[in-house]
């Protein structure tokens, strides 16, 4: 190959050269597909990678963070509110600040969402061995750290020569952007290799524009599927992320509308009806409304669109009857064929349509449809009561959620990830714009939920970015709250502090456990007792505004105060940890003790072994 066919870069360079050559287009608009690298360097990556970044900064951004998980948290956040169509890289040194990122591309892994992750490694050469912060192995001298990354990583690689990219990267590329197989990607960059130089062919770095991928559906599935919901008189539809990630919801709806099939949302689901359509029966499973879970338990027929039917989605295989059916459409084969479903392996975008148009002459029974009717203005109603200020000392979680949902404007964006909010917000937080509830409750992470914040506020920046967070979620992962302000990426954050992990106390009341371990009260302490923390002074110290409310008038008024605020923004105040809204829902397998003790254990294992009776495996 001749010298004019080639340009001679360090493999850090041709990285980030290819990373600035891909872009995507969106509904006719071309745009980059990296929006940029969230980065924390160390002696691993600062000399390679950070160099080749520093040169690219105007066309290619770096953002630096506070912390490894947290900043691929929000790389992550970004993409799912990009349903998938534009994403972040993020690149850490070796050792602890690659390991960091584990949590996070794992939660990417559940979540089928594209991250890129970028952790140095070290010397492929081994000539400094054992250089700082290598784990050394006895037995194999080729596992490092990075090695972690292989069980959560959909396409794993360690670049061991520069030249390897050409094969590399391409692979790297189609599964960050493959609606089957998308997830995290990782590349594990030894750092002597980072700096080696290579006579990288031009053709390399031509731009390309990825598209997404429809595939369609066997005609076969499709005939079976159709044949089958004709015979129904009682469906149920469940919508899940999918519908999202597809872009699918115009179709969606129309399919619906023109049948009058009552909905079901699943957390990733949730925004495909707006909560006020009269075809949305609210959130189905386990933190699902009495509406929905009462039809799903009687349905003849469920249409899964777009959902993996996990456990929380199917009350741990007990919501739907014995001699219901599933049809489940989905991109994912994986997926579609579980709980013996009826699969129909397609693009939802591109298979709704069909659907519409063969299910010509059928029509739901007129009682169901009416009974749906009826069910969802109760469930409304109910919805209203839980989330009205009662007045009381500590407010529960769900007149807190009443307040912020009516301070939110229409295209507003609540975030949330773990604890005992996701599932109140799964009942109650209505929302009209369908990017308005993001929710990462596929890996139920701890301490995703303010980066996760940050990541989205990035994505839609028009959008006032409202992270609802518990005081354990916060003392767990709260240094973005610093990166929000330094890069100008406003955040308003209501910290509920229940003193604990109030969620998990309950379950283990409900288990017939004695409070133990998650209240701080029932914890180990010295001298008294657990400090009572100052979440708004801690927030002030970080850079935010922020002030402590004391009861739901307050938090109203704050909240006014907070979308006034030219920067992140925290309210935080007590609630009550022991309070949760009963209405709805549905069993959570969750195992107990066959031994006990404890008579409440007992009683409680009996309860246990008679709803696994329900469990339709």
């Amino acid at each position: 190959m001749s010298a004019k066919n080639t340009i001679r870069l360090t493999m850090a360079q041709a990285l980030v050269k290819y990373l600035m050559a891909q872009k995507v287009d969106i509904n006719g608009e071309t745009l980059p597909l990296f929006e940029g690298v969230f980065a924390i360097f160390g002696h691993g990556n600062v000399a390679g990678l950070g160099e080749a970044l520093y040169h690219v900064q105007d066309q290619l951004p770096t953002f630096r963070a506070h912390n490894e998980q947290g900043m691929a948290h929000a790389a992550i956040a970004f993409a799912k509110a990009n349903n998938r169509r534009r994403m972040m890289a993020a690149t850490t040194s070796v050792g602890p600040g690659a390991l960091n990122m584990v949590t996070a591309a794992a939660l990417a892994h559940v979540n089928r969402l594209p991250v890129l992750l970028l952790p140095g490694d070290t010397f492929a050469t081994r000539e400094p061995d054992p250089v700082l912060q290598q784990i050394e192995n006895w037995n194999d001298p080729t596992i490092t750290p990075n090695d972690c990354f292989k069980p959560v990583s959909r396409f794993f690689d360690r670049i061991t020569r520069p030249e390897q990219l050409l094969n590399s990267l391409p692979q790297a590329m189609r599964i960050l952007t493959d609606a089957i197989e998308c997830g995290p990607v990782t590349l594990s960059l030894p750092q002597d290799v980072q700096t080696m130089a290579y006579d990288y062919p031009e053709s390399f770095f031509a731009e390309r524009t990825h598209r997404m991928r429809r595939l369609g559906a066997d005609v076969v599935e499709i005939e079976q599927a159709i044949e089958l919901l004709k015979t129904a008189k009682n469906p149920v539809v469940i919508a899940g992320g999918g519908l999202h990630y597809s872009e699918a919801l115009p179709e969606f709806h129309q399919l619906v509308e023109k049948y009058q099939l009552p909905v079901g949302e699943t957390q990733a689901g949730k925004g495909a009806l707006p909560w006020d359509h009269a075809l949305n029966l609210g959130s189905v499973g386990v933190t699902g409304s009495a509406a929905i879970n009462e039809l799903a338990r009687e349905a003849d027929v469920v249409f899964a669109v777009g959902t993996r039917l996990q456990d929380f989605t199917s009350g741990s295989r007990s919501l739907f009857s014995r001699d219901a059916r599933i049809v489940s459409i989905n991109i994912n084969g994986f997926d579609a064929i579980k709980h013996n479903g009826v699969p129909v392996v397609g693009d939802a975008k591109r298979t709704l349509p069909q659907f519409t148009d063969l299910l010509e002459g059928w029509q739901p029974s007129a009682a169901w449809c009416d009974r749906a009717e009826s069910l969802r203005q109760q469930w409304n109603e109910t919805v209203s009561i839980a989330m009205t200020d009662r007045g009381t000392d500590l407010p529960t979680d769900a007149e807190v959620i009443g307040a912020v949902n009516r301070a939110a404007d229409e295209k507003d964006i609540v975030v949330c990830a773990a604890g005992g909010l996701p599932g109140e917000l799964h009942k109650l937080w209505r929302t009209k714009y369908d990017k308005g509830y993001h929710l990462e409750y596929g890996f139920s992470c701890m301490g995703y939920e303010i980066a996760g914040g940050l990541g989205v506020k990035m994505a839609k920046p028009d959008s006032d970015v409202i992270v609802m967070i518990g005081d354990g979620s916060y003392l767990m992962l709260n240094s973005e709250i610093a990166t929000s302000v330094m890069l100008d990426q406003k955040l308003i954050l209501v910290v509920l502090d229940n003193r604990g992990y109030g969620c998990i106390s309950r379950l283990q009341h409900v288990c017939g456990g004695a409070g133990f371990n998650n209240l701080l009260k029932d914890c180990k302490t010295i001298d008294g007792g657990a400090p009572k923390t100052d979440f708004a002074a801690h927030a002030k110290a970080l850079g935010a505004n922020s002030e402590k409310v004391g009861c739901i008038t307050e938090l109203e008024q704050a909240l006014i105060r907070a979308k006034q605020s030219d920067k992140t923004y925290v309210i935080t105040l007590d609630t009550d940890p022991l309070s949760t809204t009963e209405s709805g829902g549905s069993w959570w397998e969750v195992a107990v003790p066959e031994v006990s003790e404890r008579e409440q254990v007992r009683l409680a294992r009996k309860q246990y072994e008679l709803a696994k009776q329900q469990q339709v495996i």
